[in-house]
């Protein structure tokens, strides 16, 4: 901080994140860094997204063969799919992603230490850094099947 800075009382602007899927606040230092291409290869993920209350009536609908609700849950993978930032996970939602947690935690940290200018490889929209088979699969599941266990239909 230069001297006029401190003198005008000037601060730098403190990092702060927040989890994307809790949207709970994350400690300075703490928490996760993964890709778009991370975060839609994980069954859990998608579970848990289109069987939240904000969209758990499209995964009603859709399960009980209503276009709209199909619709809607394609709109929302498609949504969280094309993110080009990478995503910093909380503690509490780690779990819900196969992935190297050590180098997820070495991301996050590299993240923090450079004042959120750490951007990993292969980031960007999940199309970008997954094959088109891959991300077909990834994309049938989100939108087909994503939350069928843990709905009545």
């Amino acid at each position: 901080m230069t001297l006029i800075d401190k003198l005008l009382g000037k601060k730098k602007p403190v990092l702060k994140a927040r989890c994307p899927i809790t949207k709970e606040p994350i400690e300075t230092g703490y928490g996760y860094m993964l890709t778009t291409a991370q975060v839609v290869a994980s069954k859990k993920y998608w579970d848990l997204v289109m069987t939240e209350p904000e969209t758990i009536s499209y995964t009603l609908s859709h399960f009980k063969n209503q276009v709209d609700g199909t619709h809607m849950r394609s709109l929302i993978f498609e949504k969280y799919s094309s993110v080009d930032k990478p995503w910093i996970i909380s503690d509490s939602c780690i779990s819900l992603f196969e992935v190297d947690k050590a180098m997820a935690r070495e991301y996050a940290k590299k993240w923090w230490e450079s004042n959120g200018n750490f951007i990993p490889g292969e980031t960007g929209p999940a199309t970008d850094h997954l094959d088109p088979d891959n991300y077909k699969t990834w994309r049938d599941y989100a939108i087909l099947e994503a939350g069928r266990n843990r709905v009545p239909i």
